[in-house]
């Protein structure tokens, strides 16, 4: 009798013991996959446009009393050449599944240069380069793969837009002012171009103009391989977000 409680007792132990195990390894596979998975970074807004030092322009009038007002209902106030300021962002967002997870992968860069006309109320010309190799995300072995494999930077260091049809604003917004337009241009990936039309997001601040948007992309499109490796699943699509601001040139 003894005998058969000891054996009860000893199988309860080793139960218990195996349930505890299983627990930990639970556990600790969630963590690793929170771990491999990081977090990927809010969508880009206006807001996360740099702030352009306040300048005057040529819509700034200087009244009798000797302090300077402006007008913002001169064609002259958003008229010329603008460059891209410091601190303007580029980036992707992709939809990740790893082991059975879903999260989004993100990247960014500071390293964007470029330049817009506005001649009136038209945007005439705009055009932006990005350096591929400057994009980094929070895991630095999904740096990798996408530098490497995906992007293959060193044959193709550089992402471009090129605006090929003009933008008309229905007047000259004032300071503060949010305007959205859509816009077309080639976008080239890859070593890839292709024609993209897309919704731009535009607010007019003291000194500069801040530019919002996303343009959806599909992997196949570009000849870039789909992402996917590993443990970690991707779509066949993804999206390049930027965030920049343009002072005067």
């Amino acid at each position: 009798m003894a005998l058969r409680t000891s054996f009860r007792d000893h199988r309860g132990r080793w139960l218990v013991g195996a349930a505890v195990v299983v627990v930990v390894l639970i556990v600790g596979a969630i963590g690793i996959i929170k771990l491999i998975q990081g977090k990927g970074d809010p969508e880009l807004t206006l807001n996360d446009a740099p702030t352009v030092p306040a300048q005057a322009d040529s819509s700034t009038t200087a009244p009798s009393g000797g302090s300077t007002s402006t007008v913002a209902s001169s064609s002259d106030g958003i008229a010329g050449t603008w460059k891209i300021a410091s601190g303007s962002q580029v980036g992707y967002r992709v939809k990740e599944t790893l082991f059975g997870q879903s999260t989004t992968a993100t990247g960014r860069t500071t390293s964007v240069t470029g330049n817009l006309t506005i001649d009136g109320t038209a945007v005439t010309n705009a055009s932006f380069t990005v350096q591929m190799a400057d994009v980094t995300s929070d895991r630095s072995q999904r740096d990798g793969q996408f530098r490497g494999r995906i992007m293959e930077v060193d044959q193709f260091p550089t992402a471009t837009f090129e605006l090929t049809s003009p933008i008309t604003l229905p007047s000259v917004p004032a300071i503060g002012t949010e305007v959205h337009e859509k816009a077309t241009g080639k976008l080239t990936l890859h070593g890839t171009t292709k024609t993209v039309t897309f919704t731009v997001n535009a607010r007019r601040v003291s000194g500069g103009i801040q530019v919002q948007g996303q343009i959806p992309v599909t992997f196949a499109d570009y000849n870039i391989d789909n992402p996917s490796g590993g443990p970690a699943s991707v779509g066949n699509d993804g999206t390049l977000e930027f965030a920049l601001s343009f002072s005067r040139a």
